[in-house]
């Protein structure tokens, strides 16, 4: 039978008693507890990581077939462009009408994640859709590739509500929120056979390990590996 520990709180106090003379701050008691743990043996617990959830072929089908009848235009590019582009939500509200190349189908995200620029493809099956929302937006004069009907960009949030509420009326396990959107893209990317290196330079994700390999790709390397498949995408 194990002894019976004291508790760490009067623990704490007895250590605090020989500790007080050294005025302590922040980092010494870190760097302190770091050395006791090496003293003691004590090896830090790895937990566990989870899984992204991501919606099944099925799952999105069920949820654009709601976005579909809901027959709202603007709602409909602003899904669309995020599960064919796989930009985030920061950086899809930041898109304005002349980052948008209709000649090599193509929009350019300006200051992303890490304030990085970068070139993301969409398909040529996608080309004549956008170009009537972006005419019709040039026209309400707006700078941004979508607005609200007050002529403002729309915000983080206003995008979330937007997915939030076709995500319910499918009746998903879970909210599909723009990074859910994002990750299902690459993930399917994935699937068809797509190497990361070529997914990494539209995707915007940088990993040291091969970041090497990924700066020797040009983008018209990605993007002609994602026009090979986009047309099998779900929706």
């Amino acid at each position: 039978m194990t002894e019976k520990r004291t508790s760490a709180k009067k623990k704490a106090k007895e250590l605090a008693k020989y500790l007080r003379g050294e005025r302590p701050d922040y980092a010494y008691l870190k760097s302190l507890f770091q050395h006791l743990r090496a003293e003691l043996e004590i090896e830090i617990p790895k937990t566990s990581k989870k899984l992204p959830y991501v919606p099944t072929e099925e799952e999105l089908k069920r949820y654009y077939d709601v976005v579909w009848k809901a027959k709202n235009f603007q709602d409909m590019m602003i899904v669309k462009t995020l599960l064919y582009t796989g930009a985030r939500v920061s950086e899809l509200i930041n898109i304005k009408l002349t980052d948008v190349d209709f000649h090599y189908c193509q929009i350019r995200i300006n200051k992303g994640k890490g304030n990085k620029d970068r070139i993301v493809p969409f398909p040529q099956s996608f080309k004549e859709l956008l170009a009537m929302h972006a005419d019709s937006m040039a026209k309400k004069q707006a700078v941004y590739l979508f607005e609200s009907s007050w002529k403002k960009k729309y915000t983080d949030r206003g995008i979330r509500k937007i997915l939030a509420k076709y995500s319910e009326e499918a009746g998903l396990s879970q909210i599909l929120s723009p990074h859910k959107l994002r990750h299902f893209l690459l993930t399917w990317l994935k699937k068809q056979g797509i190497d990361d290196a070529l997914i990494q330079p539209y995707s915007g994700h940088e990993s040291r390990k091969s970041l090497e390999v990924y700066s020797r790709l040009a983008i018209t390397d990605a993007q002609q590996e994602y026009n090979e498949v986009i047309n099998k995408f779900p929706i």
